[in-house]
């Protein structure tokens, strides 16, 4: 199913806030950031020919976050950033004077950060991500896990040191969770969604994710024509969408917002025209994807650059991830886990729907762009799914 983006705000300038915190300033920040990090190389961008004329298409490029930063996903840049950025902003008020990216590591900042605890709730990836910061700087972190979060991925948030708090129910369920006790705790609730009153927070997580676009665009010979973006809450696909349009402007591609069908927040919000909450169904195979409303801030910026919106089938996302596991001739194999290859499951199912692929372009001409936002977080469920252990995947590319 595909809808076209003919919301009322489609193609208008971002909202000032949004421009200032998706600009190219906001993402050398990020950029310098990162630097401060262990293993922070760019992560790679794989071509893959063989697809690319399986599909009709001039060039299909994946840019492959499964190693990122040690974490196996994006997200472990967004919400480890916003907390180090807030424990730089505290420390910066505390003083009275400005607190530099290179002070950050100094005894002074460890004593202060010691003082501070950050609340989150998540599906596995962002949990990480707050919990790598916490303890890279010093501070505390909660962490806050729906029934439906495998152990594999809670002891792998659990490993940084953070505390683990089990909540009945979906992620939402977790989110309100979170927020109440945080606020009755007096800690800083560090979330990668935001809803009305709260949305400073889940933009500098938001932020963080430009690194990817920075990345990509040095990457590339030229600028993709066309990208496919997964979403669940909304933050990633705006991140990506909204910073290659402020930064490239007229010359900015053909963006498609890819939602699970069983979750598809983003797509029925677009159809209504406003923030709506989907009704909870079935669960999804795309865990990380499974939200049932979106980030205000993140549909914000979506119904202004995102071209359209559409929903993959379970069975999709699975394909996705079989076709990088064993690869057409010549093309690399790749890991990615379920929520990882819902973009290239996008990219997929319109290019194999009549009169879909033409309409928005998708040919010999096409330059297309899919991110692998994940690798094996959970090396049995993949192993399970795919029909080959990660590890053996990644020695068939050696």
């Amino acid at each position: 199913m595909y809808l076209k983006n003919e919301m009322p705000a489609y193609r208008t300038p971002l909202d000032p806030r949004d421009a200032r915190m998706l600009s190219a300033e906001g993402a050398a920040d990020v950029m310098g950031m990162l630097a401060m990090r262990d293993h922070n190389e760019a992560t790679p961008m794989h071509a893959l020919p063989g697809l690319a004329a399986e599909l009709g298409l001039g060039a299909l490029h994946v840019k492959d976050e499964g190693q990122r930063l040690g974490l196996g996903s994006f997200k472990a840049l967004g919400g480890a950033y916003a907390l180090l950025r807030l424990v730089q902003d505290h420390a910066a008020r505390q003083w009275g004077r400005e607190v530099t990216v290179q002070d950050l590591m100094s005894p002074e900042i460890r004593s202060l950060a010691a003082g501070l605890t950050f609340a989150c709730a998540t599906d596995g990836n962002h949990g990480r991500s707050v919990a790598q910061g916490a303890r890279l700087i010093g501070a505390n972190a909660v962490v806050f896990v729906h029934a439906g979060v495998s152990d594999a991925r809670v002891d792998a948030i659990a490993r940084f040191g953070a505390r683990i708090i089990r909540v009945a129910g979906n992620y939402d369920d977790s989110v309100a969770e979170a927020a109440h006790v945080a606020q009755r705790q007096g800690w800083t609730v560090l979330s990668d969604t935001s809803w009305p009153g709260y949305e400073r927070i889940p933009a500098l997580v938001m932020q963080g994710y430009t690194a990817i676009v920075q990345e990509a665009l040095a990457q590339l010979d030229q600028p993709p024509s066309h990208v496919f973006l997964q979403a669940g809450v909304g933050g990633f696909a705006a991140a990506i969408a909204g910073h290659l349009a402020v930064i490239l402007g007229d010359r900015r591609p053909h963006v498609t917002i890819v939602d699970p069908a069983r979750a598809a927040c983003l797509f029925q919000s677009a159809r209504a025209g406003r923030v709506v909450k989907v009704a909870e169904g079935k669960a999804t195979v795309m865990a990380m994807l499974e939200c049932y409303e979106p980030s205000l801030v993140a549909f914000r910026v979506l119904e202004r650059v995102a071209d359209g919106f559409m929903t993959v089938d379970e069975a999709d996302a699975v394909d996705a991830m079989r076709r990088l596991a064993q690869p057409v001739d010549g093309d690399p194999p790749l890991v990615c886990g379920e929520s990882g290859g819902a973009g290239l499951a996008g990219l997929l199912v319109a290019s194999g729907r009549a009169g879909l692929a033409p309409a928005i372009g998708l040919g010999p001409a096409a330059r297309v762009l899919v991110i692998n936002t994940e690798g094996a977080t959970d090396p049995a469920r993949y192993a399970q799914l795919v029909g080959r252990r990660p590890q053996d995947v990644l020695e068939g590319a050696a």
